[in-house]
């Protein structure tokens, strides 16, 4: 399975300052083979268009968007559209960061709403999932993640199920550790990617060990070889390390 290396810009970057960052990043990237690496970039909606123009002659290098509305048009004033963003390019859809959930109040029900609207459109999704501290603390661990993951991937149709692999990813953020500085220990890694896999084996039989398990929240070049060597974990999803590109490149090649 690919290593796979993700990019969450969240709201950080104009398009001349994602333009420059891409001319640096694509410089560098001709000159090495990334042929075990998957790099996705999730860059503001400002940003895709370019960005996407920007890759566009580059091999395992892909787009996507941080967010959209699950209809593909609507009264819904300041939404985006599935449509609209398979317009600009965007292949891949980031659905409950933390941040969604957690500060914009993304309901479980909304995140598998996403989740089955963004495959049904053609998009590739990377579902967020993780607990917050005092989850932790009070031994909820197994239980939130089992509630978010089973809420995504339960009603999704048989059909879907079948041809998850290369479609869909799971990223393990612990929301204690996303911008803190903090970064989960190799034990508690290991210990939430095992009971995720254990989800997706119980809702999508011998499938689930082809879909990729990432870990996200405080990525580093210094810590990511630690991290790329634990069991199950089959990427990283990168937020404040990735908006600079020779930080992100150095996280690419560990």
């Amino acid at each position: 399975m690919q290593k796979i290396i993700a990019a969450n810009w969240k709201m950080y970057k104009t398009r001349a300052q994602a333009t420059q960052y891409a001319s640096e990043f694509t410089a560098s990237l001709r000159k090495k083979s990334y042929d075990d690496r998957l790099i996705l970039v999730f860059p503001p909606f400002t940003a895709i268009h370019d960005l996407c123009q920007h890759f566009s002659d580059l091999p395992g290098l892909a787009v996507g968007a941080q967010n959209f509305y699950p209809a593909n048009e609507g009264a819904f004033t300041g939404e985006i559209s599935p449509n609209m963003l398979h317009d600009v390019g965007a292949q891949w859809l980031l659905v409950g960061h933390s941040e969604r959930r957690h500060i914009m109040e993304e309901s479980s029900d909304f995140i598998a709403r996403k989740v089955s609207s963004g495959l049904d459109y053609g998009f590739k999704i990377m579902l967020c999932v993780g607990e917050t501290l005092a989850e932790r603390n009070a031994g909820k661990l197994v239980s939130i993640l089992d509630e978010q993951l089973r809420s995504a991937i339960a009603s999704l149709p048989e059909h879907i199920h079948k041809n998850l692999p290369g479609r869909f990813a799971v990223a393990y953020e612990p929301v204690w550790a996303i911008g803190t500085g903090r970064v989960a220990g190799s034990t508690e890694v290991i210990e939430a990617h095992a009971q995720l896999r254990q989800v997706l084996e119980c809702y999508l039989g011998k499938v689930a060990a082809d879909i990729p398990l990432l870990y996200g929240g405080s990525v580093k070049p210094e810590n990511a070889p630690l991290l790329l060597g634990l069991d199950n974990v089959d990427g990283l999803l990168v937020g404040g390390a990735s908006l600079e590109a020779q930080s992100f490149l150095q996280i690419i090649e560990a």
